[in-house]
């Protein structure tokens, strides 16, 4: 369990320093997005057959760092469309 909390904070942090710019983004919500990342490219990588959700290998690696990498564009849409400000 420790070693999924790890892998999925080094995915995160991997996925972030792909997306350009600045991210405002803390370190719980990388934890999370490359979580839900790894999850992703884990299922994605057994549904091809090569390995179990559980196992590190390089498809599924990959893979959830691509997730993670769509997670944050979305997020950081999610979260752009509430800080817009009015101008008149």
């Amino acid at each position: 369990m420790i070693g999924f909390l790890v892998a999925g904070l080094v995915i995160g942090a991997l996925a972030r320093l792909i997306v350009p710019g600045k991210q405002h983004l803390g370190i719980l919500a990388t934890l999370a997005l490359g979580l839900v990342g790894s999850l992703i490219g884990g299922l994605i990588a057994q549904f091809f057959g090569t390995g179990s959700i559980w196992e590190l290998n390089v498809l599924g690696f990959v893979l959830a760092v691509v997730a993670a990498v769509l997670l944050i564009g979305v997020a950081e849409s999610v979260a752009g469309r509430g800080n817009r400000s009015v101008r008149r």
